[in-house]
């Protein structure tokens, strides 16, 4: 018998940015992923450095029009793609699929009063085959893709006006594709906003003035609150039954050691990752996380009416990422080992991806009886996968067993938390099918249960093939989880 209940949503998350491609089409204006460019050699332990961008960067790039560098313009060529992309996530028997809107693709500058006609019916088209398909979108409203034109024009949500061009998006995704789609999203990994400002929130260095980067990350971050608790309020308003959720990028952390500054240590990371989902789920600020910017100098400019935004537009369920677990030490000298755009120290009982993520599948266990201790409310997790360089053989095949053992892994935590007492509403692996990296812009390292016939330059076929794990995961989803041998 299986632990998940009969309801729950198996399925598969993907960003627009990511697969989409068609940058430039049918009246799309360019993103902040559009300007993101493609970096190999990336040392993992020098992202942050390297992700540095500024407004010359962000012109330059919008001033050249080609693709071979800029790998998130071209992504897998889902835009045109996308029919036969969910036909195989239906034979997957996918129960939903988590997807995000381009907001460039329906206000190309984000300050247009009225959305691009040539987006909304994409995403008519999409998610009306996913209905027909018995596919429940689950709907991001913002996954990194702000227009790049906010950003150079305010510094991204760091001006206030930004709320009120997101609260226009917002509503016009409500409007027209509340027919098809009842559970949304927010902001993705809203915490990342301190680890890459521009990706997340359109910042950037040079235009943050006396009060730096991290003074504008917190004021834009409380924007970014603004912006979805008021989301959240209309999303009911215009879509009865609906349910809003909040995202967070799940950063459980131990400690190093039993020494008391450790455990210390790791408790204020913890907290501080907390943080960004608690203000969603209770509508107020942290106590303590208000302490901690008083003490390094952070103000936050709010106006009267802001504590009832956030009080009224509370969401309904928590939604996370987990990859991985981290550790957490004082020593200077203590080995430190990549993660998603983190940077934690190497667990020493852990194995790691060929990315240098460590696998923790009793983390994920830990994480989600932590989370619903907490907070109370149903639990999604919406991405969960591993990175690998996979083989396709003269043959057409994809041998991963890897990959079915990191999943497999998992999935058996997963089934162990709703054993003890979670409520967990559904399970969106990231990702279905081959992407481009967040992080470094790359294709070959890859997640999917289909693998896409394209290199890192854009060359190949763009085929799709079934990996050993594709059987593997239509297995599982057939068995609600009972089946993972």
């Amino acid at each position: 018998m299986s632990a998940f209940p009969d309801n729950f949503l198996w399925g598969g998350a993907l960003a627009a940015n990511q697969v989409e491609g068609a940058w430039n089409v049918d009246g799309k204006g360019p993103s902040v992923a559009d300007v993101a460019t493609y970096k190999p050699d990336l040392d993992p332990t020098e992202y942050a450095a390297h992700h540095t961008v500024s407004s010359a960067t962000v012109r330059a790039a919008l001033a050249d029009a080609d693709d071979t560098y800029y790998p998130k313009r071209r992504g897998i060529d889902f835009y045109h793609r996308w029919n036969a992309d969910l036909d195989l996530f239906a034979e997957l028997g996918f129960k939903t699929l988590r997807v995000s809107i381009a907001w460039s693709r329906l206000f190309p500058t984000g300050e247009e009063s009225e959305p691009n006609e040539a987006g909304v019916r994409f995403y008519e088209q999409l998610f009306a085959k996913m209905t027909e398909l018995g596919i429940e979108p689950l709907v991001t409203l913002s996954h990194y893709e702000m227009p790049a034109a906010l950003a150079l024009k305010y510094n991204g949500w760091v001006d206030r006006r930004v709320v009120g061009y997101f609260e226009t998006f917002s509503r016009a995704c409500f409007e027209r594709f509340g027919p098809w789609v009842k559970l949304w999203l927010t902001f993705n990994e809203i915490d990342s906003i301190i680890r890459h400002p521009f990706t997340t929130a359109g910042i950037l260095p040079d235009l943050c003035g006396d009060g730096g980067v991290e003074q504008a990350c917190y004021q834009a971050l409380h924007h970014q609150f603004l912006g979805s608790a008021l989301a959240a309020s209309a999303c009911r308003e215009l879509i009865p039954g609906s349910q809003v959720g909040c995202m967070l990028t799940k950063l459980t952390t131990y400690p190093r050691t039993c020494h008391p500054d450790d455990v210390l240590a790791t408790l204020e990371k913890n907290l501080q990752n907390h943080f960004f989902a608690d203000v969603q789920v209770r509508g107020a600020y942290p106590a303590l996380t208000l302490r901690s910017l008083e003490r390094r100098g952070v103000t936050i400019d709010t106006q009267d009416g802001d504590a009832a935004i956030l009080k009224a537009g509370t969401v309904d369920f928590v939604s996370f990422s987990y990859y991985m677990s981290m550790t957490e030490s004082v020593d200077p000298d203590a080995e430190r080992t990549p993660g998603n755009t983190v940077l934690g120290v190497k667990n020493p009982y852990l194995p790691s991806t060929e990315w240098g993520w460590q696998i923790d599948p009793v983390g994920l266990r830990t994480s989600l009886i932590e989370l619903y201790d907490r907070y109370g409310l149903p639990l999604f997790i919406v991405e969960n996968g591993m990175g690998a360089v996979d083989e396709l053989t003269a043959d057409g095949k994809i041998h991963d067993p890897y990959r079915i053992a990191y999943f497999r892994a998992h999935l058996e935590q997963m089934g162990e938390a709703i054993d003890r007492g979670v409520e967990l509403m559904g399970y969106t692996s990231w990702a279905p099918i081959d992407l481009i990296s967040a992080s470094t812009s790359q294709l070959s390292k890859r997640y999917g249960f289909i693998y896409v016939d394209a290199d890192d330059m854009g060359r190949g076929t763009y085929d799709r093939y079934r990996k050993d794990s594709f059987a593997w995961y239509q297995k599982v989803i057939a068995s609600n989880g009972a089946d993972l041998a």
